[in-house]
């Protein structure tokens, strides 16, 4: 302990401002890795819940971002025009999200009531919890409609319970019978960022069939056309709908693939990727050199205790022990300060009542974020074992006996 302490105090903080400036350094690449190794982990996620839209013929609406649109003249009469369009010539998946209700809970949030059609959830077959799959076959305005709730809801509202909203779309009371529930954490990812998601623990899913949409505002319609995925067609087919689209509601689709969203995606991405991993490798060229030359350094003007040390029974076996224990300390303090940032953002969205962010999770930290964290403490390790070997084979060629004569 007494030689653990001189080396901290005589040996690694004898130039405090170096030893600082490393350990900012280290704290850097930490946590520029366990971003990257989070981001791909997600992505990875979000590649894995594509792959049912990933397939051909099946093509997803983007509004072109050049696009001059007036929403303010667009029409219920316009918009059911295109539906017409669209049940006449197409199969499509309808998936619309953000309509927000106050809705009694424990937790005090808000929640989103997301409408998907038939085609759209036996796309994405949510994994359930409890309960059983949703039924569209249901007379609105005469039956309960059944819905998916997020695990948020789940004590308040279990299993073959019922929920009286006044819902934002038809804009008249309904009321919906809990069917099942969702896994925690249930997620949909971005189509055009597969490593951005929003969750569902605190969403309702409403199934919609033709006579909901014929009820339903021009919310859901507008919404409901800028984000559809048409199924079994065709480029061709899919630019005459965009035509159709525009004509009637002066909006410029554009419709692709999920292959050419994630060739868009992965352009931008693997460049940010790249980026980062040069920044990373290039801290840790810096953090090697700097944690060497540091303690070369201070060990040069340490010589003769260094030496006296040596002589009474410190051997390099020892020393070795000591870097290593020491680093241990650096890198452990490093993913601390790593998880106590990561969970407090975590705990944050639930502050903020912040619908579709609010994670369940182990401490606070979901799945994505222990395995980044594992990546971080492998990181680290190999970073450990670089440095203190490379110290000790730079130590061991210092001249003792010039500590001796000293």
């Amino acid at each position: 302990m007494i030689i653990f302490k001189f080396f901290i105090t005589r040996i690694f903080l004898k130039r405090w401002i170096l030893s600082i400036s490393m350990i900012l350094l280290l704290f850097a690449a930490n946590f520029l890795t366990f971003t990257v190794a989070r981001s791909i982990f997600s992505t990875f996620q979000g590649d894995q819940e594509m792959e049912n839209i990933n397939q051909e013929g099946i093509y997803i609406a983007n509004l072109d971002p050049d696009s001059e649109t007036n929403f303010d003249r667009i029409t219920e009469k316009e918009t059911q025009k295109v539906y017409d369009y669209l049940n006449s010539n197409f199969n499509y998946a309808l998936y619309t999200d953000g309509f927000i209700i106050s809705l009694p809970n424990n937790n005090d949030m808000e929640i989103s009531l997301n409408y998907i059609n038939e085609e759209y959830y036996r796309l994405n077959q949510f994994e359930l919890s409890q309960g059983t799959k949703l039924d569209f076959d249901y007379q609105f305005a005469k039956d309960e409609i059944p819905v998916l709730i997020g695990k948020g809801l789940s004590k308040e509202y279990p299993v073959g319970s019922t929920i009286k909203i006044t819902d934002p779309v038809v804009e008249q009371p309904i009321t919906l019978k809990v069917q099942g529930i969702l896994k925690q954490n249930a997620h949909h990812s971005n189509f055009y960022a597969l490593n951005s998601k929003i969750y569902y623990n605190f969403s309702i899913f409403l199934p919609v069939n033709e006579t909901f949409i014929k009820h339903a505002n021009i919310d859901l319609h507008v919404n409901g056309i800028m984000d559809i995925i048409i199924l079994q067609s065709t480029k061709e087919r899919t630019a005459d709908l965009s035509e159709n689209i525009q004509k009637n509601l002066g909006l410029k689709i554009n419709f692709y693939s999920q292959e050419e969203n994630n060739d868009f995606f992965k352009d931008y991405y693997l460049n940010s990727l790249k980026i980062i991993s040069m920044i990373t490798l290039i801290l840790l060229v810096i953090i090697t050199w700097l944690s060497i030359w540091n303690t070369l350094i201070s060990i040069r003007l340490m010589l003769k205790d260094f030496t006296i040390n040596l002589l009474i029974g410190l051997s390099y076996s020892k020393l070795r022990k000591i870097l290593y224990s020491y680093f241990g300390m650096l890198f452990f303090i490093n993913i601390i300060v790593i998880f106590l940032i990561t969970a407090y953002n975590r705990y944050g969205f639930w502050l903020k009542k912040d619908t579709f962010f609010a994670t369940y999770g182990l401490f606070g930290l979901i799945g994505i974020d222990w395995f980044a964290l594992l990546v971080v403490i492998l990181f680290d390790i190999i970073i450990g074992i670089i440095i203190v070997e490379n110290m000790i084979r730079k130590i061991k060629k210092i001249p003792i006996s010039l500590g001796v004569l000293q």
